[in-house]
């Protein structure tokens, strides 16, 4: 692994990055000073810097159908710019949405760029209609504590899935405003840390992710997990969405069904009793020993190929997806591809093809870092 490049440009804590699909290179972050730099990877210094607030920016997404179209969350607050309006030193917004009540941890786009969905810490998630400007729907009584991560199911196009720090993974129809399935991670036969040596934090849900469109054929329809005891869930979507509902299921106070007990394997590709098909990324094969805050799949050479992690043990992991979904190929001493070791905590990380193979990570620090993964 060679020395990280650093990219230089926020005056403090580096949030979240993202990286352009159509312009392979080109990767946009946040930080806590309120900005949005831009960075060329063909380029040693920042293209440009946009002063979007006052407030910590918490996350970023592009537009899937035009990538000069970016949204910015601060606050309670979704910005929308199109870069190629901006004129040096005036940031104003196309667009501004103030329709959560509380602060925004995630904004996501979906791949039709009609839907925005916006998390907050008070469990609620907007679903913002991009063409009329206006709220869609409200999802809410679903968690009960701060919604950390949403995304679009690309291959269900009323659905979104949300996780929070209640442990609990939804999926909803958001057509209609419910949730269609709950499955609380936090159970205790939910979960791997039950093992001896795993870090014994909660089961939140730091971060989800779906593969984009043109990864479904290589990856199928699934979801992965990064948990506050360092597990990576990798989760065979329509297996679980299709599973028939326990029979001991029981209401929660919104009248939902939640997911009751499911034995869930900590080696690959086995279903449990109700047909689900899950599979534990842990410490016993290599994985965190602290909370995981966020995962990516792969834009570089075979799209989706790895997956990366990056957590609270100030390690950022690189596993071989194909081995994972294989069962006929996991050795479980396989399936850790690359481990890098940072000196700070992992806030984001997200990757980008330029002349090599990059992996990009927001720390705790206002430099971000860029990594060749060979």
């Amino acid at each position: 692994m060679t020395e990280a490049r650093r990219l230089k440009g926020h005056k403090a804590t580096a949030t979240c990055c993202i990286a352009s699909r159509d312009r392979p290179g080109l990767v946009a972050t946040s930080a806590e000073d309120g900005c949005v730099c831009w960075f060329d990877m063909r380029c040693k210094d920042v293209q440009f810097v946009m002063e979007v607030s006052n407030e910590p920016i918490s996350s970023l997404c592009f537009n899937s159908g035009n990538e000069n179209v970016i949204y910015v969350s601060t606050g309670k607050e979704v910005k929308c710019f199109d870069v190629h309006m901006l004129s040096e030193n005036s940031w104003k917004p196309l667009e501004s949405y103030n329709y959560n009540k509380e602060e925004i941890n995630q904004v996501t786009c979906n791949s039709k760029s009609s839907f925005l969905a916006s998390a907050d810490d008070g469990g609620e998630i907007k679903i913002i209609d991009i063409r009329q400007q206006c709220v869609f729907k409200t999802l809410r009584n679903g968690h009960t504590s701060i919604c950390s991560s949403v995304q679009f199911i690309p291959w269900r196009p009323w659905e979104v899935i949300t996780g929070g720090l209640d442990t609990k993974l939804i999926t909803w129809d958001f057509s209609k405003g419910r949730p269609s399935k709950i499955v609380d991670l936090g159970l205790p036969d939910m979960s791997s840390a039950s093992k001896a040596g795993q870090c014994f934090n909660p089961a939140f849900v730091h971060s989800i992710k779906v593969p984009d469109v043109d990864m479904l054929d290589k990856l199928g329809k699934i979801c992965v997990v990064a948990r506050g005891d360092g597990v990576i869930d990798v989760i065979d979507m329509e297996s679980e969405l299709a599973s028939i509902r326990p029979k001991s299921s029981t209401k929660s106070r919104t009248g939902i069904h939640s997911a009751s007990k499911c034995s869930l394997p900590a080696e690959g590709g086995v279903a449990d009793e109700y047909g689900r098909k899950w599979f534990h990324l842990d410490y016993s094969i290599g994985g965190h020993t602290a909370a995981a805050s966020c995962v990516a799949f792969s834009l570089f050479g075979e799209r989706g190929k790895f997956l990366v992690s990056g957590g609270n043990d100030k390690l950022v992991k690189v596993w071989d997806c194909s081995r994972c979904l294989d069962p006929g190929q996991t050795g479980n001493n396989e399936l850790l591809h690359l481990n890098i070791n940072l000196s700070k905590k992992v806030n984001w990380l997200c990757t980008t093809p330029a002349e090599s193979d990059n992996l990009v990570v927001c720390d705790t620090t206002k430099v971000v870092k860029v990594y060749t993964v060979s």
